[in-house]
């Protein structure tokens, strides 16, 4: 390999004195190296021509294969380099509602595995409510919930800031409507999810205050049922806007409509992790490109 590179340089030089000086080695030294290669290959590379080498055509087809193996070492190397950056062999765990898991993670998790690549990433669902648990007995390095959490035990890192809506099938008797407000949820058939859920409680809480009693025709864990369901039964439901990319609901089939008392519903969702975490370097990688993700979709 070393006698293929002292060669290619004598060929790009055109000269074994503009080579020898720019190998920083002597030029006799250089013209050994020369013959011990031609011996080792039993050919002639070069033809000399009054004060200038000239490749054999035996020489352009081992210039030709000194160029593929520069190529192949820079490509090694840079492969080398790509590995040092994104680290060792490391392991995440992250706890979060399976409605995070479909919605908020994929992307996220996407956008740190391109920077991080070797990063084992493990998932953990569960309720608000058993995440914050899960955190505090370090279960977990981090959780990521629709709230705020405020635990001497815990950092809490807010994400972005989300609200519920009204979300109809097509062909949903209020779709006309010019206005909707709360009063027209009250007996309305509607698919919510199950109780014990952060988003149900807080959707309970809303109907509590304005005195709305829905008819609940389905209680659901998964948002991806959720939006199959509306569609299939036509029914609707309250589902928090971050949720709904713009590709789920034109293949589903949806209307959103705001209702000015769901966007005063504005919750949260922030990313918790315990004082073991952050000694955790690999997990405060994390947790830093996390809060610089969603600040860039703001």
């Amino acid at each position: 390999m070393e006698l293929l590179d002292v060669f290619a340089v004598v060929v790009e030089q055109v000269s074994l004195n503009k080579a020898s000086q720019l190998l920083n080695i002597s030029q006799p030294a250089l013209s050994r190296k020369i013959m011990k290669l031609e011996e080792e290959l039993g050919v002639e590379l070069f033809v000399r021509k009054g004060k200038r080498l000239e490749l054999t055509k035996v020489g352009q087809i081992c210039y030709d294969h000194a160029l593929e193996l520069r190529h192949l070492e820079r490509k090694f190397k840079q492969a080398i380099q790509t590995y040092k950056a994104a680290g060792s062999h490391t392991s995440i765990t992250i706890g979060a509602s399976l409605t995070t898991l479909q919605t908020t993670l994929p992307d996220l998790i996407t956008d740190y595995l391109q920077d991080y690549p070797l990063t084992e990433i493990k998932l953990l669902t569960g309720k608000t409510h058993e995440i914050v648990t899960m955190a505090k007995e370090n279960k977990v390095d981090i959780g990521i919930v629709a709230s705020q959490i405020n635990a001497s035990s815990l950092h809490c890192e807010p994400l972005f800031d989300d609200h519920l809506c009204l979300v109809l099938p097509l062909g949903h008797p209020l779709i006309d409507r010019s206005t909707i407000t709360m009063n027209d949820l009250n007996e309305l058939p509607m698919i919510l999810f199950s109780k014990g859920t952060w988003y149900r409680i807080l959707m309970d809480e809303l109907f509590n205050r304005f005195t709305i009693l829905p008819n609940v025709q389905m209680e659901i864990d998964s948002f991806e049922a959720i939006i199959r369901l509306v569609s299939t039964c036509k029914t609707a439901t309250l589902l928090p806007r971050s949720y709904l990319r713009e590709d789920l609901i034109r293949n589903n089939e949806l209307i959103l409509r705001n209702l000015a008392e769901l966007e005063q519903t504005k919750r949260t969702t922030s990313l918790i992790y315990s004082d073991h975490t952050a000694d955790n370097m690999a997990s405060m990688k994390f947790i830093k490109q996390a809060i610089n993700y969603f600040a860039k979709q703001k």
